[in-house]
């Protein structure tokens, strides 16, 4: 079965995005140093991504709005807004669980959740993320978007990976 993994980057004290919901703080401590390339090893397992409308519109008008940068991936978005779906992104109405065990009941490769908060905490709520793979980006914003709020439950996890780059700590997890 189709494994649900979390892909994500946050500040050391734990948030995605700042107070203004921008994310150009992510990155290294030296630019000249580079990021890494987890992304270019992590894709090669993935061929659908899911994420809510705030994550969409920031990709599509702010951080690559010249052309979709998932082209090669089957795209979800979690939205209440009418919009046309095309063949690479698909806009739904429906809860973040249905469509996950919906997609996870699919063939095909592994299924990456690429934000919001608000879906990421549904879904984890339902147990559905399967592995976290996040990258801790050398920066504390102090406030703005926490990667997970409040949780009803503990989610006990086991440490699988750490690697680190230019100041940045990825750790991947599975969940017990």
């Amino acid at each position: 079965m189709r494994k649900v993994i979390l892909f994500i980057a946050m500040s050391l004290d734990g948030y995605i995005a700042d107070k203004d919901d921008r994310v150009d703080w992510l990155g290294g401590q030296c630019s000249d140093m580079g990021d890494g390339d987890a992304y270019s090893e992590f894709i090669k397992d993935i061929d659908t991504v899911v994420m809510g409308w705030k994550t969409y519109h920031q990709v599509a008008s702010e951080l690559s709005p010249s052309e979709w940068v998932y082209q090669n991936l089957t795209s979800y978005v979690i939205t209440h807004r009418e919009n046309v779906s095309t063949k690479e992104i698909k806009f739904v109405n429906e809860s973040p669980e249905l469509l996950v065990q919906r997609l996870k009941e699919q063939c095909g490769k592994d299924i990456w959740i690429c934000g919001g908060a608000n879906i990421i905490a549904q879904l984890m709520s339902r147990g559905l993320i399967d592995k976290f793979h996040i990258s801790i980006i050398p920066t504390i914003l102090g406030n703005g978007i926490r990667l997970f709020g409040t949780l009803d439950s503990e989610f006990p996890l086991k440490l699988t990976e750490i690697k680190h780059y230019n100041g940045i700590t990825e750790v991947i997890y599975e969940k017990r």
